[in-house]
């Protein structure tokens, strides 16, 4: 399984930490370290006693869409059948929601396509039968069968920060909560909203477990825009999330080639997104202090200086002092 942060870390903030290590969130008054890169933990968990253990494996992808590309990594033809995505995206930062959100899940999405593409070849059964998966959580007869668009592997989506979100005004928070039902549903997904409320986070712990560990899957439903959404994979419907929050003259004045684009403009009009640039993250782990390895930075220092890139040598005043001795 592997947890995207929209946020550039996970434990975001002195409210809560997300805990993967036994395969469950758990909340801690503390303020967490943010993940570097691409971390990895896993968990064990038995379904009943003295029998054998499962283990779920986690991968935590930190920097917002600035690594995106280590999704390579841990996603691959041989466990592609048994993963998932969870994507955190925080609900304070309604600008930036967006284009992380679409940035991560398109990268992810392609990458998982030409895993199936190769599977299609070498193991076409496999292949159709991830394919296949993708539609489970839509019940045969649901009308919205040729509306969406269902994530090739499963996916949770998760909104935090959902206490200060809640200070919002109404009609914020009604936008932003449609737009994201209507996102979760298109792509087949559970959306959860999460704080650092214990109730809300074993909610998220539950769709976790789900995922890792095949506990039931639960069926309670909160789509109430006052309250914070639980909405597992499969039980939400257009006619119940309703048309894009714009009047009818706005509407036709938009020109779109799918629902998923026709949503976006709607939301980015009130929320007009930040440039991609502004979405990198800006903090170079080379250059952070905590991280400092001596024999690794002198050789970096010299080859930076090699191409030409002396301002941005790492630890660089490591090197300085090393010229010196």
């Amino acid at each position: 399984m592997m947890m995207m942060s929209s946020q550039g870390k996970f434990g975001k903030n002195q409210y809560y930490l997300w805990e993967t290590k036994m395969g469950y969130f758990s909340f801690r008054e503390e303020s967490p370290k943010p993940t570097l890169a691409l971390e990895y933990t896993f968990g064990r968990r038995a379904r009943r006693h003295n029998a054998p253990k499962d283990v779920a494996h986690f991968w935590e992808l930190g920097g917002g869409t600035s690594l995106v590309e280590l999704i390579r990594i841990p996603i691959t033809s041989y466990n592609i059948r048994s993963f998932a995505v969870v994507l955190v995206l925080d609900l304070s930062k309604p600008n930036e929601l967006w284009t992380t959100m679409e940035k991560l899940l398109q990268v992810t999405r392609n990458h998982v396509n030409k895993i199936l593409t190769k599977l299609e070849k070498t193991n076409p059964e496999v292949a159709a039968e991830i394919k296949q998966r993708m539609w489970n959580n839509l019940q045969r007869d649901h009308p919205d069968s040729a509306l969406v668009d269902p994530f090739p592997i499963p996916l949770v989506i998760i909104g935090s920060k959902y206490d200060i979100f809640h200070e919002f005004d109404s009609e914020m928070r009604k936008i932003i909560s449609k737009t994201l039902r209507f996102v979760s549903h298109y792509y087949g997904a559970s959306l959860v909203f999460t704080s650092k409320s214990e109730a809300l986070l074993l909610k998220a712990r539950a769709l976790i477990n789900h995922l890792a560990f095949g506990y039931d899957k639960s069926k309670s439903v909160s789509v109430d825009p006052s309250k914070p959404l639980f909405i597992p994979a499969g039980l939400d419907s257009m006619s119940q999330i309703g048309p894009p929050p714009a009047s009818d003259s706005d509407l036709g004045k938009l020109r779109a080639n799918t629902p998923l684009e026709l949503w976006k403009k709607v939301f980015e009009k009130t929320f007009p997104p930040k440039s991609f640039c502004d979405l990198q993250d800006t903090k170079d782990p080379a250059q952070d202090s905590q991280y400092a390895e001596y024999e690794v930075d002198v050789m970096r220092a010299q080859k930076n200086q090699v191409c030409g890139n002396c301002p941005n040598a790492v630890h660089s005043q490591v090197f300085q002092n090393h010229q010196h001795c």
